[in-house]
């Protein structure tokens, strides 16, 4: 995609990766909307940003995210990018007798049903846009799982065979599936420790990187920073060595996570 003279929806704008590609779009003269559950905090976010727009959207709602995109075509008849990446990330003990499934079931709807629900829903105007692109953000646990967070990486995996069949089955309309893949990033998604985790890659380093891929590769099908690599293309060892990096790779942000 061309990263300028844009318009552009970002789910789950009001912090981490979302807020900060809102940013960085919004700099390079794209007019974006955020969109999330919290006014308040989408509010601040355009606040420092002057002629960003706001939307609130509950993405586990499937009748609101039919009547968000109708709003949407109405309100912003321009849109052709729509950013999907609202998303949750926990912990889950299946070890117990007694499987708390409310985690997974919540993971599922936001990492999964709620970017298919509202792609199908904007479908129809993405498509009458000379060029529109779906961006998709998966992450480096849909190619090697940490088995901590099963049903987050059982999500990211889904979202990265929709995001290829998305592409194909589109390769002969307008639209561009383009699939962004992140390592693990300085931002709270599991709590406020990971915002300053030094093992963590800086937000605004990925962000940089993300932008430079975009402005250098426009016609990129997924977008990975350097480091996700170890992860991405984990699977390409062999099966042994694969599993030789998954037990060494869980054993170690196991013992981060107290688990």
């Amino acid at each position: 995609m061309q990263v300028t003279g844009n318009t552009i929806l970002i789910t789950g704008g009001g912090s981490g990766i979302g807020r900060a590609l809102a940013e960085a779009f919004h700099r390079r003269g794209n007019e974006v909307i955020i969109a999330g559950r919290r006014e308040d905090v989408l509010r601040k976010v355009a606040d420092a940003n002057p002629g960003m727009k706001t939307a609130v959207l509950d993405v586990q709602d499937p009748q609101g995210i039919e009547r968000f995109a109708a709003r949407m075509a109405e309100a912003f008849p321009k849109l052709n990018v729509v950013v999907n990446n609202a998303g949750m990330m926990q912990v889950e003990n299946w070890r117990t007798d007694q499987v708390d499934l409310s985690t997974a079931e919540a993971t599922i709807t936001t990492n999964l049903l709620a970017p298919i629900r509202l792609t199908a829903a904007l479908l129809p105007q993405l498509k009458r846009q000379a060029k529109s692109t779906v961006f998709t953000v998966s992450s480096g646990l849909a190619f090697l799982t940490l088995a901590h967070t099963p049903t987050y990486s059982a999500t990211k995996a889904a979202i990265h065979a929709f995001s290829d069949a998305l592409r194909y089955q589109l390769r002969d309309t307008t639209v561009d599936v383009v699939e962004i893949a992140p390592p693990y990033v300085q931002t709270e998604l599991m709590g406020e420790q990971q915002a300053s985790d030094p093992q963590a890659m800086p937000l605004a380093a990925f962000i940089d990187e993300v932008m430079s891929i975009l402005e250098t590769q426009p016609n990129a099908r997924e977008v990975l920073v350097k480091r996700v690599y170890p992860l991405r293309f984990a699977a390409e060892q062999g099966y042994e060595k694969y599993m030789e990096q998954f037990h060494a790779f869980n054993d170690h942000f196991g013992a981060g996570l107290g688990v």
